[in-house]
């Protein structure tokens, strides 16, 4: 069998297959490119977490942006102004001293000193006290403001000079001075009683006191009067 003849090719052609050859398979298709479809996917997903994420995050902070301020408002508007207000210092309770004829009171006791003396050389009878100077001799009552017995002591009380010399108290010459009452000092007085008596003190001649300072024991803080 003689083969028909082939039309004739354009210049440059690929030569044509003799005839009767089976045809020439299709170009298989092109693949897409399936990293790159990928990495558009993944791109859109990240951008769409993030914007979602900035609007939950806008909306937890209720959308105020201001920053806090730890500065001071007063301490601003005081380098504002150039006007500074020291505080003010609170002032010293001034000291309570008594006077004689006024009431003071120190622990359980109320006392009223009623009279000073000094210039007295002896106290008692013929076997009585004589001072080495002068003795003082200062009168007071003693009442119990608490709700126990208590006794008053006549060695816890003191007296001062204008210096400042202290005095012990002459309990000897006071048992004398109080003959006429010789246990003013040493009963026990209840809640609401009073007592009288007088307290001795032997300072030098020529000397002044300047104040008493009484005790209702001997660890109380005191009370002072003046002279």
């Amino acid at each position: 069998m003689t083969n028909p003849p082939q039309p004739p090719q354009p210049p440059g052609a690929p030569p044509m297959p003799p005839a009767g050859w089976p045809a020439a398979p299709p170009p298989p298709p092109k693949k897409a490119n399936v990293g790159l479809i990928i990495g558009l996917v993944a791109g859109g997903v990240v951008l769409l977490l993030c914007l979602c994420g900035g609007v939950v995050v806008a909306a937890l902070s209720g959308g105020d942006t201001t920053e806090p301020s730890g500065a001071d408002p007063a301490a601003e508007r005081t380098e504002a102004t150039g006007d500074e207000s020291p505080e003010a210092e609170p002032e010293d309770e001034p000291t309570k001293v008594g006077k004689i004829g006024k009431p003071v009171r120190d622990g359980k006791f109320e006392f009223v000193v009623s009279k000073v003396k000094c210039g007295v050389q002896s106290v008692g009878d013929a076997y009585g006290e004589k001072a080495q100077g002068q003795f003082c001799l200062i009168s007071l009552s003693i009442k119990n403001i608490g709700d126990e017995a208590q006794m008053f002591n006549d060695f816890d009380q003191k007296a001062y000079s204008a210096d400042d010399k202290e005095y012990e108290v002459d309990s000897k010459a006071g048992w004398h001075a109080n003959e006429n009452n010789t246990d003013v000092w040493l009963n026990e007085i209840n809640p609401g009683n009073k007592i009288k008596g007088v307290l001795v003190f032997d300072i030098p001649k020529g000397g002044k006191l300047a104040k008493l300072e009484l005790h209702d024991s001997s660890f109380s803080g005191g009370v002072t009067v003046a002279l």
